[in-house]
């Protein structure tokens, strides 16, 4: 008698909702098929070890699913940063944010925790502020990809690390400028780094009220 075959168990994981031909990104109404997709999850291995240097980093949230479509998810991430300017001594070169991760060039005592303070409070607030906007299928994506050893939190909304890499000259620093200020660009969603309102190039517009200003490189 042949012997029934084994079933394989798989793990179920929440459907996204049906796509719509467009959403509202920041202060921009796009394409959704302008918002970007997932690599494969990885665990950061860099980290901030000349504290007093300026850094280029990269936070991103899990499975970089797009949080930032909404002004008010922006604005937390804005308004964190200003606080950490005003209350921990850090400074702001260059930001951008888009839809599922931010750049930032930054310096200041303590950088390391500062930015891990920062991720920390930025968390628990988008988190409120995905309820609010009844983003559930968003909120169990969080649940469901976070990390095994995440116990301290029922959802995880960044990804490990920030990926600093050191400024160690003007040259180099132009060039992150131009990478940072020219996401928005290349994705498709503006036509000139200025027109993004979620970045610091957004000072260069004539009239423009900017959402933060930067503080110097020198």
């Amino acid at each position: 008698m042949r012997p029934a075959p084994q079933r394989t168990a798989w793990r179920a994981v929440p459907a996204f909702p049906h796509p719509r031909s467009q959403t509202l990104f920041g202060n921009a109404l796009v394409r959704r098929n302008s918002v970007s997709h997932p690599p494969e999850r990885v665990r950061s291995r860099y980290r901030i070890n000349n504290q007093s240097s300026a850094h280029f980093i990269t936070s991103t949230i899990v499975e970089w699913l797009p949080v930032f479509t909404t002004a008010a998810c922006c604005d937390i991430l804005v308004r964190s940063l200003e606080y950490c300017r005003r209350e921990k001594g850090l400074r702001v070169h260059a930001w951008v944010i888009l839809d599922n991760h931010f750049h930032a060039i930054v310096s200041g005592l303590q950088l390391a925790r500062t930015v891990a303070d920062l991720k920390k409070f930025t968390a628990h607030e988008i988190l409120g502020q995905l309820k609010l906007e009844g983003r559930d299928w968003l909120l169990n994506q969080l649940e469901f990809f976070r990390a095994a050893h995440k116990r301290e939190s029922t959802h995880q909304v960044w990804q490990e690390g920030v990926h600093p890499q050191s400024i160690a000259s003007d040259q180099m620093m132009l060039q992150k400028l131009e990478y940072l200020h020219n996401n928005p660009v290349k994705r498709g969603l503006v036509a000139s780094p200025e027109h993004w309102r979620y970045s610091s190039a957004h000072e260069w517009l004539t009239g423009a009220v900017p959402a933060m200003r930067v503080d110097p490189w020198r």
